[in-house]
């Protein structure tokens, strides 16, 4: 007998952990921009997996490549190697404009990554001490939720109960150069920060402070780490957010989107002379860089490389920022974000975002609160045009009550 999607939610209530606060809906298959629930009622996916879903649910191209790949080889650990590595990690670096890959799951595991690779370019090339090398970081930011990477959030939710928390981190105002500039030292290995705050509610910078982190980074022989995972891979119009500012990392954290939704793939990507202080055993992953994540990476370069979802967040993320700015002053305080990326702050004194985001469920939307007066909406780029309006129109009537 099938389960009923309250059955389903108190199975979850009672023997998963209760780490997320989901909405009460249960979905059960999915195709392109939309998804269905376990009752067969549709909704149109505004939130695109916080851009794991980038070409929406099942692309053909990548469920097409993970099948071909399941049918041969799925995992062999890095003990060996394997005929779809090398290629995975030539195809992004070449798709990125870096020198070298480093291949892991989660986007946590790629910022942790980064940070050893920082510190330890820090010890052997810029000749910081031993156990003083510093990383600044901004405030607000999000890169997971790893002990080491809760150390530097100032986010009370991810950090409360959860120290002794890791040394080694300076946190800086978000957007304000003159703070980072204070903040750096002889000992700094690196600056890591987001082009586009995502969890803080889709924070665009000043215009010119990237510019400026990178000629002080250059100033202070010190790398620049850009963590590109929700932004990047063509959420806002461009391959990375930070060609919007016409900057150049020493490193990115890439993920969510490499896996095209299918896979848990994240890397970094860099400099060779930076990612090359790295010898065997010195860090890994069971499974970063296995036959079937590289496979549907692959596809996923191939995708991006037309250059077609990067023009299609341009042009409907136009738009969709046109139409929620009309929005303001009727319900919505304030529309942040780029391409198919908005961050829309609710006016005071009405309802909280998390009750906003029921009242869109209800009538077939789906999108999430970050805090409780932020919407986030980011759908997929697959999405038709009269799709994207639907879900504004909702919006909108939802506001309007």
């Amino acid at each position: 007998m099938s389960k009923t999607a309250a059955d389903l939610i108190a199975l979850d209530e009672t023997w998963s952990t209760h780490n997320y606060h989901p909405l009460p809906v249960v979905l059960a298959e999915a195709d392109g921009a939309w998804v269905t629930d376990v009752d067969g009622k549709r909704y149109l996916d505004f939130l695109a997996g916080y851009s794991a879903l980038n070409f929406g649910h099942r692309h053909p191209a990548l469920v097409e490549a993970a099948v071909a790949q399941l049918g041969r080889l799925t995992l062999t650990s890095r003990a060996f190697h394997h005929d779809q590595l090398g290629l995975f990690c030539r195809e992004l670096a070449e798709l990125t404009g870096t020198e070298m890959v480093l291949p892991m799951n989660s986007g946590a595991e790629a910022v942790e990554s980064a940070i050893k690779v920082a510190r330890k370019w820090a010890y052997q090339v810029k000749g910081v001490p031993d156990g003083t090398a510093e990383i600044v970081v901004a405030g607000s930011n999000f890169h997971g939720r790893t002990t080491t990477i809760v150390s530097f959030s100032t986010d009370d939710t991810a950090r409360a109960d959860f120290g002794p928390f890791t040394p080694g981190f300076q946190v800086v105002k978000y957007g304000d150069a003159q703070a980072l500039e204070a903040a750096l030292s002889p000992r700094t290995a690196a600056v890591l920060i987001e082009p586009v705050q995502g969890e803080a509610g889709v924070l665009v910078p000043p215009a010119g402070y990237l510019r400026e982190v990178r000629e002080l980074c250059d100033a202070n022989n010190t790398l620049l780490i850009v963590d590109e995972i929700q932004s990047g891979l063509a959420r806002t119009g461009t391959l990375l957010a930070s060609e919007h500012d016409g900057v150049r990392a020493d490193l990115y954290t890439l993920g969510k989107a490499l896996g095209g939704g299918i896979m848990p793939v994240s890397a970094v990507v860099g400099r060779r002379d930076v990612l090359g202080v790295l010898r065997p055993g010195e860090h890994g992953s069971t499974f970063g860089g296995n036959p079937l994540a590289c496979a549907v990476g692959r596809a996923v370069i191939r995708l991006l490389a037309t250059g077609e979802f990067q023009e299609r967040s341009r042009t409907l993320g136009a738009h969709l920022h046109t139409r929620l700015g009309e929005l303001v002053g009727h319900g919505v305080a304030e529309v942040r974000g780029r391409g198919l990326w908005a961050g829309v702050e609710i006016a005071p004194g009405g309802r909280t975002a998390r009750e906003l985001s029921e009242t869109l469920m209800a009538r077939g939307v789906l999108c999430k609160e970050t805090h409780d007066t932020t919407l986030r909406i980011a759908p997929p780029l697959v999405i038709a045009k009269d799709d994207l309006d639907h879900g504004i129109d909702t919006i909108a009537a939802a506001l309007a009550g």
